[in-house]
């Protein structure tokens, strides 16, 4: 297998539909071994649009580039009260694939 599964966690704030089903939003990514490379992304938000939305912006990222990028575009493209949970997310699964690389 050429892929490596990855996930990364964040609380959720209070008031959100995810949070009646989940304490954590957690973000999955499925990277390549070789290049770091997104391949398909998840995510535990309870729309399917907004699991859309995470999934078009980290499919095709190279976590060899880092994740400020993608942090960055969550702040300034998601407006929705996970936003902060999505970037702890996002900066938690580049941590762990960190630890996988080391």
């Amino acid at each position: 297998m050429n892929t490596v599964f990855i996930a990364g966690h964040a609380r959720l704030p209070s008031g959100m539909a995810a949070k009646s089903i989940y304490e954590t939003l957690t973000i999955t990514a499925e990277i390549d071994k070789k290049y770091g490379v997104v391949v398909t992304a998840s995510c535990t938000l309870a729309t399917v649009h907004g699991r859309e939305f995470v999934q078009q912006l980290l499919r095709g990222h190279s976590l060899q580039d880092g994740i400020d990028k993608p942090v960055e575009e969550i702040k300034e493209h998601y407006l929705g009260k996970a936003g902060g949970a999505l970037a702890s997310a996002l900066k938690d699964l580049y941590k762990q694939y960190e630890g996988y690389i080391a």
